[in-house]
């Protein structure tokens, strides 16, 4: 197994991020007119609301993740830039927002996002579901990739989540099965992989993704590998936690780029489909690629 030094950060001198965490600032023609597009249709993105460093490659390429159903979650992740707290009411009116700003952007693969709405017994899905219909009606030749929330085994709610003709259905682990309590408190390890099987027996690509550097080993990225893949997980993006602000947990250390390559060997190896690894990787890099697979 390679064993390569890692940068840890937590020091009297507090460490810079190393080079290869450097991104280039947002610019261009493409960019400005998603920017547009986005503030016209008053649209939620998690490009923004997550703080992505490939904010500015996705949309000077025309493209961006759409976050329905609000910007305020229910959920209090420590990792999670998005606002927490009591979420507005629904806006009926957004699926169609959505398609029409997808139809002007002449994307060929969409990807939808959303906040967690606990507080809704269906969790959202009847919005997620109006949602993609209305891009297909709009875009018919775009593909659709869904990165949805854990519906706290609402079984019916996520039926119906994955059902109006999405061709990638994802849901992240997020972190290793030894972090839940401290990362994703609300959330089970277990109930998160019953929900990608579930996905999968209805008969969709599935796909999951982890953030690295928040103190894992590993060996629990490696178990992660083979538990995805016991549950029926076609893809994983693996990238590295980055600590939105002072107030989210600190990252443990910086993995080298080495050790990425390593765990995408690995993830192949260990019988996933395809998966993207490295440290600016997040959910949605390169997610039209995953459509194939």
């Amino acid at each position: 197994m390679i064993d390569l030094p890692v940068i840890n950060p937590e020091s009297k001198t507090r460490a810079k991020k190393p080079d290869w965490l450097r991104v280039k600032l947002p610019y261009g023609k493409n960019f400005k007119h998603v920017r547009s597009l986005v503030d016209e249709y008053k649209l939620h993105t998690i490009c923004e609301s997550g703080n992505c460093p490939n904010m500015g490659e996705c949309w000077g390429a025309g493209t961006a993740t759409f976050m329905i159903l609000g910007n305020v979650c229910t959920r209090g992740c420590s990792f999670c830039a998005v606002q927490t707290g009591k979420p507005p009411e629904y806006d009926e009116d957004e699926p169609r927002r959505v398609a029409e700003a997808i139809k002007l952007m002449e994307v060929k693969h969409a990807v939808l996002t959303s906040v967690n709405r606990d507080e809704r017994k269906d969790r959202g899905a009847e919005i997620w579901y109006q949602t993609v219909r209305a891009i297909k009606e709009l875009s018919p030749q775009t593909t659709i990739e869904t990165l949805i929330p854990d519906v706290k085994s609402s079984w019916d709610a996520l039926e119906r989540m994955i059902s109006a003709g999405q061709e990638v259905v994802s849901h992240n682990m997020e972190t290793v099965a030894s972090l839940y309590r401290k990362v994703r408190p609300q959330a089970r390890y277990n109930r998160s992989l019953e929900q990608i099987q579930r996905t999968k027996d209805y008969g969709k690509r599935t796909k999951t993704g982890i953030m690295v550097g928040l103190g894992e080993t590993k060996e629990e990225v490696l178990q992660l590998m083979d538990d995805i893949v016991a549950n029926g997980c076609d893809i994983l993006t693996i990238g590295q936690y980055l600590q939105p602000t002072k107030m989210h947990i600190e990252v443990a250390e910086y993995i080298h780029p080495e050790i990425f390559d390593f765990y995408r060997e690995e993830g192949l190896r260990r019988g996933l489909k395809y998966v993207e690894s490295g440290p600016l990787v997040r959910s949605s890099y390169h997610a039209e690629r995953h459509v194939n697979v």
